[in-house]
């Protein structure tokens, strides 16, 4: 008679981590799987202060010619991460030297990067890059998303694929009336893409600007007025359960009142609803002493492929500099919430060689 050996019980196995996860500068993260490697994308701080002509691609000679932007990181095990070089060659000087919040999504065999350009805080555009791998280099396909005469600042695109398949692109733009107690400021819009590299031209309004918190700028000159400037940016959507959740960061990035909350809609086109945060973030807020100013998030899938987690940027104390953190993502019967920001060492659960 055969022996046959029973089969093993599957093993639980964790690492730890402990934030920041990259020491350099990198401000607004996205991170995406491919093929079992994890790639993050963000702003660099060049880009940040339109200081591009500082930086070039790691293979490149210095040549303007060669000169890529957006800081590119690998990691082979989610928690190691390595600056690879810079993914997107520069498109017309004319656009500007600022390169901010940049995503990247993958179709039908190719990559595209979206992202804004513009001069310091005005006439920024969306803009979209293709590449046939990963770490690109990635060239701008020459025209717009959103036309500049129409929408002068535009910013922080995020591609949502939709569970049928369809593509939208979720961003910030500014408004300017403050009717229904809403405020001026920037704020959330969508539109459906009609392909991955042009929009319908019939979006909606996502959220919009209500609360003391996510205040900008009091008596702040725009567009020839003066404003009580509120902002909400950096949107990234997650469907839960049958429902869409946008989150976004709120507040002044480069202080501590900064923060992550979310709207929920049963449409992906809205209307979606914050109610609930009036008296700040519900997600992601600053721990005074240890994180400041926690913002600017993705969401990925963590090495068990199952436990959800927060990508973003977050200040140390001394504010020198938004580096890459992580934390869980965690469904509550109350919204989403973060265990983070954390500043001490934390554990993560691999996915056991026995699961299937």
């Amino acid at each position: 008679m055969s022996h046959i050996d029973p089969k093993p019980e599957n093993i639980t196995q964790t690492r730890t981590y402990i934030n920041p996860v990259y020491k350099g500068y990198f401000a607004d993260p996205f991170v995406w799987k491919y093929q079992d490697v994890y790639y993050a994308i963000g702003t660099g701080a060049a880009e940040a202060e339109g200081q591009i002509d500082e930086i070039s691609d790691a293979t490149s000679t210095g040549s303007t010619n060669n000169l890529c932007v957006f800081p590119l990181l690998r990691s082979f095990d989610f928690l190691n991460w390595h600056f690879v070089g810079n993914a997107l060659k520069r498109p017309d000087s004319a656009l500007g030297d600022n390169f901010w919040a940049p995503e990247v999504a993958y179709s039908d065999s190719k990559f595209y990067l979206y992202y804004s350009v513009g001069h310091e805080d005005k006439n920024h555009q969306l803009r979209v890059a293709t590449s046939d791998t990963p770490l690109g280099p990635y060239e701008d396909v020459g025209e717009p998303l959103v036309d500049p005469n129409s929408c002068p600042f535009a910013i922080d695109p995020h591609p949502f694929r939709d569970d049928d398949g369809q593509w939208y692109l979720f961003y910030a733009r500014d408004f300017l009336d403050t009717g229904s107690g809403m405020r001026a400021g920037t704020a959330l819009y969508v539109d459906r893409l009609q392909s991955m590299t042009k929009l319908s031209g019939f979006g909606k309004t996502v959220l919009r600007a209500r609360s003391d918190w996510q205040r900008f700028l009091s008596n702040r000159l725009m567009y020839g007025e003066i404003f009580d400037w509120h902002t909400l940016e950096g949107p990234c959507v997650r469907k839960h359960e049958g429902r869409y959740y946008c989150f976004y960061s709120g507040g002044r990035w480069e202080t501590e009142n900064y923060g992550v909350d979310y709207g929920v809609a049963d449409n992906v086109m809205g209307p979606y609803s914050d109610a609930g945060n009036e008296t700040g973030p519900r997600v992601l807020r600053s721990l005074r002493g240890h994180v400041l100013g926690p913002g600017h998030n993705s969401i990925v899938l963590g090495l068990d492929e199952k436990t959800e987690y927060m990508v973003y940027h977050a200040w140390g104390i001394n504010m020198a500099a938004r580096q890459m953190c992580m934390d869980k993502l965690i469904w509550t019967l109350d919204g989403p919430r973060c265990n983070g920001p954390t500043w001490t060492l934390q554990t993560i659960t691999e996915k056991s060689q026995y699961e299937g």
